[in-house]
């Protein structure tokens, strides 16, 4: 390939040192020279819009939909996700041509030492349904607050005072070099968003070049798992107010997931685990329908099974 290729990538700190992993991943595999991978930062309406729940102004979507017009308009080549911000179902002119290597899964608490240690009444900010759940349903006199806007503004509202505490991905603040930020919770406590900690990268479907060149940065065993984890929640049809969390790990050459639905309020919760084969993305979803069969309407009412 003789040209410089294309990566876009939103313009947030955190979306801008991802895109230069991903760069430098790129050239090292391909011998290619420093900067033959140009990064291109497009602004989504999830970056202009932070004074909001995502669910309120149209959903995960708002943070793909103009990197995806860019993709198929050809202004960049390929494009890199963090993957539990992209939508289960992709349009089919997109290929999810390879993951890096999965970072850390687990949340940060940031303003305390552990969940417990949260004072009675603590005010936390997040604007995750998710991670509201889980402390609603551990802690239900937590005041749990909106909390929006890239890594920096949320830990400056904690410095602040506007809020006690928040939850960020321990995944996202280790990639712009905050390792001393929060604490981390374990995975038995809070089990993560599902495809936390992946980085994905997406090709025009009818691009077999790219999506060669691609394939070699690709970490299969990190495309298994999270494959299976997006596989299960688009059976739920899961949107934004839908609090869900699942959890792939490969051990002994099978992928071990666990899984949890929640009622929006914490009130009611459902775990399921599954073993199951890599590659099949039967299996999760046959677990998503197992667990909305079983769910009590305060949860089956915030999915939409296909």
């Amino acid at each position: 390939m003789n040209g410089r290729i294309k990566l876009g990538t939103r313009g947030s700190p955190l979306a801008l040192a991802q895109a230069r992993k991903v760069a430098a991943a790129l050239e090292a595999a391909q011998r290619w020279p420093a900067g033959h991978v140009v990064i291109v930062p497009v602004t989504t309406t999830g970056d202009k819009i932070i004074d909001r729940p995502l669910a309120e102004i149209g959903g995960k979507a708002l943070w793909t939909k103009e990197l995806d017009v860019a993709l198929l308009n050809r202004e960049v080549d390929f494009c890199v996700h963090s993957m539990k911000d992209v939508e289960s179902d992709r349009p089919p002119e997109i290929h999810l041509a390879a993951m890096r290597p999965r970072g850390d899964v687990r949340d940060r608490l940031v303003g305390a030492p552990s969940i417990e240690a949260l004072p009675q009444g603590a005010t936390v900010g997040t604007s995750s349904p998710r991670r509201a759940a889980q402390l609603r349903s551990m802690r239900p006199d937590l005041k749990i607050v909106p909390l929006r806007g890239n890594v920096e503004t949320r830990l400056a509202k904690v410095e602040a005072g506007e809020v006690d505490a928040t939850l960020l991905a321990a995944a996202g603040l280790k990639r712009l070099g905050l390792t001393d930020v929060g604490v981390p919770i374990p995975v038995e406590i809070l089990l993560p968003a599902p495809g936390q900690g992946a980085l994905g990268i997406e090709c025009r479907t009818d691009d077999n070049m790219i999506q060669s060149v691609l394939t070699t940065v690709n970490d299969q065993t990190t495309y298994w798992a999270v494959q299976a984890e997006r596989a299960f929640t688009r059976a739920l049809n899961a949107s934004c107010h839908s609090p869900v969390a699942a959890l792939a790990l490969l051990d002994d050459g099978e992928l071990h997931m666990r899984a949890q639905l929640f009622a929006e309020d914490g009130s009611a919760m459902i775990e399921e685990k599954i073993v199951c084969e890599c590659g099949d993305d039967d299996s999760p979803r046959k677990l998503a329908l197992l667990m909305l069969k079983g769910a009590p309407p305060s949860i089956r009412s915030l999915f939409a099974p296909q």
